[in-house]
């Protein structure tokens, strides 16, 4: 099963593609889409958003996964992220993809062990589990993360289906 998942922004957008066959992972494909900051807002929102069609599109995901925002002090940089985010759950939408949706800490959590992790430990950690990944950059790497967590995440729920269907 093919798992994508997306750290989304309105400069650079994380993206990273993995392969799921029991309970072993594989890489796919990671990369990193970046907006120009001098173009208007709706042409940078336009281009993400074809830049992710043309990710689905190529890699055929069939689960997918965004992380969530984290507000800060900045509200016109929430905004944006916001605005990218809603972008990116929209491309995965129009594709018929149903998305899982993780906070940061949950990822970190999942891929690292802690909460608190980094970005050098998930970048680590994302690379030892992904044996031989050369990342695009560190939101690519975060991106990875996402996936993983989501595969994670669905091979739990199903695990935990199977053992209530046999009680």
């Amino acid at each position: 099963m093919i798992f994508l998942g997306l750290d989304p922004g309105l400069g650079t957008t994380g993206w990273g593609a993995i392969t799921v066959e029991g309970n072993r992972l594989s890489h796919i494909a990671n990369g990193q889409i970046r907006t120009d900051p001098s173009m208007a807002l709706a042409r940078r929102l336009a281009l993400l958003h074809d830049a992710l069609a043309a990710v689905i599109a190529s890699h055929q995901p069939e689960m997918a996964a965004v992380e969530e925002v984290l507000g800060n002090s900045n509200a016109q940089s929430t905004l944006k992220l916001g605005q990218a985010r809603g972008i990116a759950l929209f491309s995965l939408a129009e594709a018929g993809l149903s998305v899982g949706e993780y906070h940061p800490n949950v990822v970190k959590k999942a891929v690292v062990g802690t909460g608190s992790a980094d970005k050098k430990q998930v970048q680590a950690m994302v690379s030892r589990l992904l044996p031989g990944v050369k990342l695009a950059g560190p939101d690519a790497a975060d991106a990875l993360a996402v996936a993983i967590t989501h595969a994670h995440h669905h091979a739990s729920a199903r695990g935990y289906a199977r053992r209530v269907r046999a009680s």
